[in-house]
């Protein structure tokens, strides 16, 4: 019964990653022979100027996104857990731009960041400064991050959801009779109490940042000067736009076991955390 998924975790996902490692080990341009180089590509990849940045620029996205968005998804969520009108409305309303893809999303808030776009309009309506928001490298990736955290704050929100209705009543009236305040009540019961969905958002939502590639390549295209240029996208570029299938694969690599490394050590961290 397991075999249909098995087969295609095995053909889609084992073997491409062997094959991954195997060509990150020589030097091949998709067309000619190929040609073994060893360790050649890592030594490469450490000693390029590029890959740390994109290293950079990475790090900077994940390290500022994945809080926001675990607290405006946890905020929202408690919000939208209370017996309010329309909050099925709200709920829906909020989840929508997850349905979208990230390509039309990028399109879609491209004009809002022009010179003379909505964004700047707003600013200087309530007596604020025009921001150059994906103009300058200095706030093109915060305006990245506002977009992404606009796209899937919803679908984090919804998870948060299924963790808070998952609690019984029986704390939060036992919380009542001892006189416990709202934000006693939120961080003494609902707070541990939804650590393993907050274990579970961390982990999905840092595997996925460090995979961001179509919201960047289409909004900014990784600029300018690089500013937003991420590792996925280097991988891309390096394989498909250079032919360097070798040097690609071994960047996938070292992306690859940054990703396992720091899974590891958020299992290893759970356990002081998270609460079963």
């Amino acid at each position: 019964m397991l075999a249909p998924n098995l087969t295609g975790l095995v053909v889609f996902l084992v073997i491409p990653t062997i094959a991954s490692f195997g060509i990150s080990l020589t030097n091949w341009n998709l067309m000619g022979n190929i040609k073994w180089v060893g360790w050649g590509n890592f030594k490469d990849v450490f000693g390029d100027v590029l890959f740390w940045q994109t290293l950079k620029n990475t790090s900077v996205y994940v390290f500022c996104k994945v809080p926001l968005n675990i607290i405006f998804s946890l905020v929202l969520a408690v919000l939208l857990n209370q017996a309010l009108y329309g909050r099925t409305f709200f709920r829906a309303l909020i989840f929508l731009p997850m349905i979208a893809s990230s390509v039309s999303v990028a399109l879609l808030w491209q004009p809002l960041f022009l010179t003379n776009g909505l964004l700047n309009k707003l600013l200087t309506t309530v007596g604020l400064p025009p921001s150059t928001w994906i103009y300058s490298p200095k706030t093109s990736m915060m305006s990245v991050i506002i977009v992404s955290l606009w796209k899937e704050t919803g679908y984090y929100m919804v998870m948060f959801l299924a963790g808070l209705q998952s609690i019984s009543r029986t704390y939060y009236e036992a919380a009542n009779i001892d006189g416990a305040n709202g934000i006693q009540k939120f961080f003494r019961i609902t707070v541990p109490l939804i650590s393993p969905t907050t274990f579970f958002v961390l982990t999905i939502s840092i595997i996925g940042s460090f995979q961001i590639f179509d919201l960047t390549t289409v909004l900014t295209a990784g600029g300018p000067v690089n500013s937003t240029n991420t590792l996925i996208m280097y991988v891309y570029q390096a394989g498909f736009r250079f032919f360097r299938m070798g040097y690609a694969s071994a960047l996938s690599t070292v992306l690859f076991f940054i990703v396992l490394v720091s899974t590891i050590i958020q299992n290893w961290a759970s356990k002081h955390w998270v609460f079963y």
